[in-house]
């Protein structure tokens, strides 16, 4: 796209998935989602102790020890009990933590690429963001140069006299060989101004 909001030509192509068809993969998970299952387990594991301690009151047999003093604590503290608030809290922030991570996917950074066979890999976004930096800057006319990359699209701002049209044609062909699961979208944008050098931003 041009400086004043204008779709560059041939931005839709791209756009519109220009290359090969996206490939079905699953995205990394991070090691902390085992870790979760295992505490989560843990946890279960104590919850079942307690609630086979209460099944046997209930059948006549007599309470465990540390069950009994717990159920006294309870019995005889408030609830505005500055520890049992105190305990309240940090078991729900405890709970949700817990959940968070054993369904958040994480890795975000990562972008996966086709698989070879039984054989898969992945790239870090930054690396394909230096990637897009080395091939701008053996182009002419570009001052300084950002790219935001997110899981979806790559967005590219160039500051200085070159066609955004041609960066676009060069930044295409340099993504197009990183052959990733699901191609990224490329939307060049050109604004005014000028600063040295050209970076990169992942």
């Amino acid at each position: 796209m041009s400086a004043g909001g204008e779709p560059v030509p041939g931005e839709e192509a791209t756009a519109a998935g220009d290359g090969p068809p996206p490939e079905k993969v699953r995205r990394p998970r991070a090691p902390r989602a085992v870790v979760a299952a295992l505490v989560a387990t843990v946890l279960l594991v104590l919850a079942g102790a307690l609630l086979y301690d209460v099944i046997a009151v209930r059948a006549g047999y007599p309470t465990r020890r540390w069950r009994a003093r717990i159920a006294d604590e309870l019995a005889t503290r408030h609830l505005d009990y500055l520890w049992a608030l105190v305990g309240a809290g940090a078991a729900v922030l405890l709970g949700g933590a817990l959940l968070w991570l054993a369904l958040a996917p994480g890795l975000g950074r990562w972008l996966p690429l086709r698989r070879h066979g039984d054989t898969g890999a992945v790239i870090d976004r930054a690396g394909i963001g230096h990637l897009l930096a080395d091939r701008a800057a053996g182009l002419q006319g570009i001052d300084q140069l950002r790219i935001r990359i997110s899981r979806r699209r790559v967005r590219v701002t160039l500051i200085g006299a070159a066609d955004p049209v041609s960066v676009q044609r060069q930044l295409r062909d340099e993504l197009a060989r990183v052959t990733l699961a699901r191609p990224l979208r490329l939307d060049v944008r050109a604004a005014p101004g000028a600063g040295p050098g050209v970076g990169a931003a992942g």
